[in-house]
């Protein structure tokens, strides 16, 4: 009797099995595995290193860097080409003539490729670019002077053929260093294209400067009767901008011979380093 007793205490103390398809049979079929699951998920999240995260190529800081660049280059490029090809196209239609007009035809490009430059300098302050930053101050300087405050503010200057003279070097300079710099930063490197990019220049800058300096003359008797940018201040002083152009005439040969030194120096060692290079 005892035994039966014991028996039948046991078996009403274990929780009857519902019917299938009931409510409850699925309720409590699935509640206990949805707490498993989720300790089990919270124990394999728990365990797992919390060291860093290696973050895609597409992401990493150098790669965004390299890709800013290499855009940066690119758009230099296809600006400083197309005001190339146009001139060379114009000149070989119009011959002569074509040179009178070279500021109205492509100096909107050239206003708007010399602006955007100017982004160097923060590249190089910022550390983007490795370069230096007071020769490269010096180029942009003389290129934004005798663009923006000495051909564009006299009409009568924009149609000497000293301005297409001035334009060709300067373009003929961009179009090779753009194209340098631009592969090498997506590391592609040619022996011929680094000899040029760091060769061009010797005989190129030193034209430029003798056009920018040369236009800056022809333009001295247009701002004396004009009087642009001169001012009046009080105290009976003024200020004439034709004797600044003056100044400022000496200072550019000082600017070259500094920038034409380090422009040197920057070539001995680049193509001193570059055999070693294409040997590794």
């Amino acid at each position: 009797m005892s035994r039966r007793t014991g028996i039948g205490l046991l078996s009403a103390e274990r929780p009857r099995p519902s019917a299938p398809g009931s409510p409850a049979a699925s309720h409590s079929s699935r509640a206990p595995r949805r707490v498993f699951l989720s300790r089990r998920r919270w124990k394999t999240w728990w365990r797992r290193p919390m060291g860093p995260v290696a973050l895609p190529a597409w992401l990493q800081p150098r790669y965004r860097k390299n890709a800013y660049l290499f855009m940066y280059y690119l758009i230099q490029f296809c600006g400083h080409s197309w005001i190339f090809t146009n001139m060379t196209v114009r000149f070989f239609s119009f011959g002569k003539d074509s040179m009178v007009d070279t500021f109205y035809a492509i100096g909107l490009v050239m206003q708007l490729c010399q602006s955007v430059s100017l982004l160097e300098l923060l590249h190089i302050y910022v550390g983007i670019e490795s370069n230096h930053l007071l020769p490269r101050f010096l180029q942009l300087t003389e290129r934004v002077i005798v663009l923006f405050m000495v051909i564009t503010s006299q009409e009568e200057v924009q149609e000497k053929y000293v301005v297409c003279v001035l334009f060709i070097f300067w373009n003929l300079l961009d179009m090779v260093r753009y194209t340098y710099s631009m592969l090498s930063v997506i590391g592609i490197s040619y022996a011929v294209l680094t000899w040029f990019s760091q060769t061009l220049w010797m005989p190129i800058y030193p034209l430029c400067v003798l056009a920018e300096a040369f236009t800056i003359y022809q333009s001295l008797p247009y701002f004396e009767s004009f009087g642009t940018y001169s001012t009046k201040m009080p105290f009976d002083l003024s200020i004439c901008f034709p004797y600044v152009l003056k100044i400022y005439l000496m200072m550019l040969f000082v600017g070259m011979y500094f920038t034409y030194n380090h422009l040197y120096s920057e070539r001995r060692d680049i193509l001193r380093v570059f055999p070693n290079k294409k040997k590794m």
